[in-house]
């Protein structure tokens, strides 16, 4: 089954099978499977997935509980549980990633698993950039990696002065910090 959640950053589709979240993408969405795998539309029983989703654009919200099954190969669905472990106003990179997993993956093999992350924003593949904190490829659209850490930035900062707080509708108009990289200790040890 699926549904579509209408957001600043155009419509979501969301699919489930079971109780199990399988698929979160943007309109355009990079390798999006065919739609008539999604199932029939329904508004019923994703309730919970789109009051997350709300909370989290709002700024509102910094993790997900929900039942996910994202689907894929093994290397895929390690990448995404490393994907998954970066905290949510930080950033790691391809090769970062590609250190963490071992078995001489390179850079780019991360990235192209990355790239089919199934679950956008739920498995959080756009806090992944590329070596400096270059904004690379993202399956929803560099404008959207860009506005979702523009959004956990400033969901970090003290919530007194209104206008650093995130404008879904308008432009930033203040300078978010960039967002900050996960350093692995066993990682920068080798390094």
């Amino acid at each position: 089954m699926h549904t579509i959640l209408p957001t600043r950053l155009g419509e979501l589709t969301i699919v489930r099978d079971g109780e199990a979240i399988v698929g979160l993408y943007f309109p355009h969405h990079w390798f999006p499977p065919d739609p008539s795998t999604f199932g029939p539309r329904t508004e019923e029983g994703f309730g919970e997935v789109v009051t997350q989703l709300q909370e989290y654009l709002a700024g509102d919200r910094t993790e997900f509980d929900l039942p996910l099954d994202p689907r894929g190969s093994d290397l895929r669905r390690r990448v995404w549980r490393l994907v998954a472990e970066v905290p949510f106003g930080q950033t790691t990179t391809y090769g970062d990633l590609a250190r963490r997993l071992g078995h001489d993956l390179d850079p780019q093999q991360v990235g192209a698993a990355v790239g089919r992350n199934p679950l956008c924003i739920l498995v959080p593949c756009h806090r992944v950039v590329g070596s400096g904190g270059k904004l690379t490829g993202y399956a929803g659209g560099l404008r959207r990696k860009r506005a979702l850490l523009d959004l956990e930035q400033l969901t970090l900062l003290p919530r007194t002065d209104p206008d650093l707080q995130f404008q879904p509708d308008q432009p930033r108009t203040s300078a978010a910090a960039p967002p900050r990289t996960t350093v692995d200790p066993v990682v920068a040890q080798h390094s």
